[in-house]
């Protein structure tokens, strides 16, 4: 009961002084809206990163050749050969094999959903009378489609038999489909294109079409006539066209609730066998999961700092706070003398005023939170990026408010206790 006295009278005399109880909250209202408007901003910036992150592929693992570390050999002569700074490029034979992949998928057919291979035929022209489209032509595996998440729009992506035979059938994207066909998909599915590939002509059947998108690592300068986007033809067919028969990378695309370092060691592990008698070239595989894992640390490191120095605001508005209720005591040194008169202890002296400072400190907090949610909302959302408000900093940014209360408040409230009665009834 006496604690709801005090909340009455302090709502009291926060009323009768509007604005200066405005003017005390100011410095709360602007450190919590600050935080948690940071805050916001910075969880909304790192979930958009991880799920960018994720849907390029986190979790899936890219297993290539790594040149092996050539150890230097000195002759009688003290002439020095070999030793670091020699590059060599991986050949046809370093490559991995398809009966490698095969084994190693039948191996861990546990872990693997799909094996994305890609291999680049060229650059050139898809032309016809006036009429062209800039494009590379590249040769892919059924998991590609998987690893890469392509927004197919119209047709379909390639059949099995199609892969095995490296049928010359191709998915081109919509800008191909604007420039040669007048954006005409209907006419642009099972139409037949004649492309110049660094002096080559490749004909292909059109069987699907997906929508391009500028990756935002490779922005273009060319006007949309002259952008280059990719045609996928089946792997087989660009090996044909290459004259060749492994992998030099591959992309593994693992099932859910695989460890992707874990199951990148073991695939390096696995690889390991098959190059022990390669001099030049060891397997390597790596997954961005703990790029990912070490990007958002760092942003919540850095949103943690620029937190801590919003934070400083709260200390000014503290101080604020302290300097507000000494006033407050000042002015009302008759009222406590006429209290302490009346028999009030010095305890409920010193509760009046702490809870007067606390309840000052949650109305501008509670503020100081809407008001940051709000920010922190339009911020992320003029960010393209979805809003996400962190609850842990709600209540951290409460609870660090009632705590200013108390500790800026008491040193006012003790004050006031400690006042000899005779002395504040004679207070002009």
């Amino acid at each position: 009961m006496l604690i709801y006295e005090n909340i009455r009278l302090a709502l009291f005399s926060l009323k009768a002084n509007k604005m200066r109880a405005l003017l005390t909250m100011l410095g709360i209202i602007i450190g919590i809206a600050s935080v948690i408007a940071i805050m916001t901003v910075g969880n909304s910036i790192t979930a958009y990163v991880s799920d960018t992150m994720s849907s390029m592929g986190a979790s899936n693992i890219t297993v290539g050749l790594q040149q092996k570390r050539e150890e230097e050999e000195t002759t009688r002569e003290g002439m020095s050969f070999g030793g670091p700074g020699r590059m060599k490029t991986a050949t046809e034979d370093d490559y991995f094999t398809k009966e490698m992949v095969e084994n190693y998928c039948e191996t861990y057919a546990d872990s693997i959903t799909a094996i994305s291979v890609q291999e680049n035929v060229g650059s050139g022209q898809i032309t016809e009378n006036q009429l062209y489209a800039n494009i590379s032509l590249s040769g892919v595996s059924l998991g590609y489609f998987l690893a890469n998440d392509l927004n197919l729009i119209e047709g379909r992506f390639f059949t099995e038999k199609e892969t095995n035979d490296g049928k010359m059938v191709a998915i081109v994207s919509d800008k191909v489909v604007n420039n040669m066909y007048d954006g005409n998909e209907e006419k642009a599915l099972g139409s037949i294109f004649q492309a110049n590939i660094n002096e080559k002509y490749y004909s292909c059947t059109i069987v699907g079409i997906y929508e391009y998108e500028e990756s935002a690592m490779g922005f273009s300068s060319s006007s949309e006539q002259d952008i280059t986007t990719e045609v996928y033809v089946p792997l087989k067919a660009a090996q044909s066209a290459n004259h060749s028969s492994g992998y030099s990378q591959f992309t593994v695309v693992t099932k859910t609730g695989v460890d992707p370092d874990s199951f990148a060691e073991s695939t390096e592990s696995y690889f390991n066998a098959y190059y022990r008698k390669n001099n030049n070239f060891a397997p390597s595989a790596y997954s961005m999961s703990s790029m990912v894992e070490s990007m958002t640390e760092m942003l919540s490191t850095i949103t943690l700092a620029i937190s801590i120095i919003a934070g400083i605001a709260l200390l000014v508005g503290g101080i604020g706070v302290m300097n507000i209720m000494l006033v407050s005591i000042t002015e009302r040194t008759r009222e406590i003398g006429t209290r302490k008169a009346l028999g009030a202890p010095n305890s409920s002296i010193r509760l009046q005023f702490i809870v007067e400072s606390i309840v000052i400190c949650i109305i501008g907090g509670i503020i100081g939170i809407i008001l940051g949610i709000i920010m922190g909302s339009v911020a992320a959302n003029l960010m393209d990026a979805p809003a996400t408000p962190s609850i842990s900093s709600i209540l951290i940014s409460l609870t660090f408010s009632m705590f200013i209360g108390v500790f800026f408040g008491y040193h006012p409230a003790n004050k006031a206790a400690k006042m000899d009665p005779i002395e504040a009834l004679r207070y002009e």
